[in-house]
């Protein structure tokens, strides 16, 4: 397979986008690709824990859950480079599940969501993704990036005074330390550091251990002890459903932005079916299952420098030997050090230049709102699935608002063969938006006197687009009849012609 020239992520710089083969080939780029998969090894670590805690299971559960599903979507994924894990979204849509029903059913659902992401896969669901336009995607970047960054926030609260200049110099090192050089990435070189300090000096500041304990054996097969019965796919399905959605949504978004980052495009239905993999595997080994993570894909992408599916491997490899073998060297990681590269990564993961004053004024304000509703609604809710969701509604509304009125009805009366007619000439699209107020732009009082013989409507410059139109024509020809008057349509489009003939007269309750 030939290599693909795109812009380095930390320099701008050309390089070859590699083939997992041409990597390991490469000592250069394998040394990237190690070295980014163990930062974010480390970086998922107390993550996976905080998301263990939400779904109110035990933390290896949510640190198996993002060992397996590291392994296997960097296999099946479809988007090279980008992590997935067990995340917060996730964690919040099964925790109530988890609550009811333990954690026999969780895993039962999470198998079952896998299941519905492949099926989703086949059905077609990436092509959904066209409908998502950019002002929502921005929204999403940037509520994102914000999460990431309140999530820290508990991390300097009530916390020792050396947590603060801690984060201050690590902060320092990420941002900095790629000024000098990047054999190393800079966010490596922070833990490091923060760790051998806090260490040595005998600083008493949190650590990672104190998340939680970190599990000290390998995961196994886990069967869910559930009974194989409708009232069992009854209790599970609708989790399934929305943790296969919410999943697949994440993970296609942050597809997307990794693409327009490495500038390649990547395979989102291939990703789809890959999630649902990756979800399957994840339950059959007891865990609870993720999704793309956003955070931890900047750190290997931006951060690290990564560009092939060797890094995502790697991550879950790392992840694996940290928490088993290294467990101890690992809990003596300051939260500091983390909370650094995590804020790091919000800085560089938000769209500052779509809140520049200048992007301001120059961008339409229908989709700036778009963008911050999308912010607001997931700020709120920490669910990006309900902000994206609410960013589109709000985008069809406003873009339905404003071709609404791009309808436009012009009166005129011709003397026409002896005849005075009043010629109606329509321009736009018509659908239920801006068809809804047509029927009330005819001079109907004014037709119906002695001076007018006939209504002609001119559609040459409009296209019929739904039943709305339709019902709407039928109620405007309805009111000339009864007035004593016929109208003409002229102009109608073959498709507009078909579609009027199928429904015209069939829309009301006696058609």
């Amino acid at each position: 397979m030939a290599a693909r020239t795109v812009p380095d992520a930390r320099t701008g710089t050309p390089q070859q986008l590699q083939s997992v083969r041409a990597t390991l080939r490469s000592p250069r780029r394998l040394k990237t690709e190690a070295l980014a998969g163990l930062v974010v090894a480390l970086a998922l670590i107390p993550e996976a824990i905080a998301f263990s805690v939400i779904a109110g299971v035990d933390p290896r559960i949510g640190l198996f859950a993002s060992f397996t599903m590291a392994v296997t979507i960097s296999f099946v994924g479809g988007r090279p480079a980008m992590i997935s894990a067990a995340t917060g979204a996730v964690a919040l849509v099964i925790a109530p599940l988890m609550r009811s029903h333990g954690l026999d059913h969780l895993i039962a659902a999470v198998v079952l969501a896998g299941v519905f992401q492949i099926l989703l896969a086949v059905l077609g669901v990436t092509r959904l993704m066209r409908f998502i336009p950019r002002s929502v995607m921005v929204g999403f970047v940037n509520a994102l990036a914000l999460l990431v960054f309140m999530a820290q926030l508990p991390e300097l609260i009530g916390v020792p005074w050396m947590v603060y200049p801690l984060v201050a110099v690590g902060l320092v090192i990420v941002v900095g330390l790629p000024r000098i050089t990047t054999a190393v990435p800079s966010p490596l070189v922070a833990i490091v550091v923060l760790t051998l300090f806090a260490v040595l000096a005998g600083v008493d500041v949190p650590t990672v251990q104190d998340k939680g304990q970190l599990p000290e054996s390998l995961p196994s097969l886990f069967i869910p002890n559930v009974p194989l019965t409708w009232e069992t796919l009854q209790t599970i399905a609708p989790f399934s459903l929305s943790m296969a959605l919410v999943g697949l949504l994440e993970s296609l978004m942050t597809a997307k932005l990794v693409d327009d980052i490495m500038d390649t495009r990547s395979n989102k239905t291939r990703e789809s079916w890959g999630q649902g993999v990756a979800n399957i595997v994840t339950g059959f080994f007891g865990g609870m299952g993720g999704c793309a993570v956003i955070g931890q894909t900047m750190i290997n992408v931006k951060g690290a420098g990564a560009r092939s599916r060797v890094s995502t491997f790697l991550a879950g490899v790392f992840l694996l030997i940290l928490v088993v073998v290294l467990g101890e060297v690992v809990g003596l990681i300051p939260m500091a050090a983390l909370v650094a590269v995590m804020i790091f990564v919000s800085a560089i993961t938000f769209d500052w230049h779509s809140i520049a004053p200048r992007t301001l004024r120059r961008m339409p304000k229908s989709e700036t709102a778009v963008m911050l509703i999308t912010v607001a609604v997931v700020s709120v809710t920490h669910n990006l699935a309900i902000g994206v969701g609410a960013g589109v509604l709000a985008a069809m509304a406003l873009f339905a608002r404003r071709v609404a009125h791009f309808a436009t009805v012009q009166r005129t009366v011709v003397e026409l063969n002896g005849e005075t007619v009043a010629t109606y000439t329509v321009d736009g699209e018509l659908f239920f938006a801006s068809s809804n107020d047509l029927y009330t732009q005819f001079e109907y009082a004014l037709d119906a006197g002695p001076g007018i013989s006939r209504v002609v409507v001119d559609l040459h410059a409009s296209h019929l687009w739904d039943a709305s139109t339709i019902a709407v024509l039928d109620a405007v020809t309805e009111k000339y009849r009864r007035q004593g008057r016929e109208v003409e349509l002229i102009g109608l489009n073959e498709a507009s012609i078909q579609m009027r003939e199928r429904l015209a007269g069939k829309l009301n309750a006696d058609g």
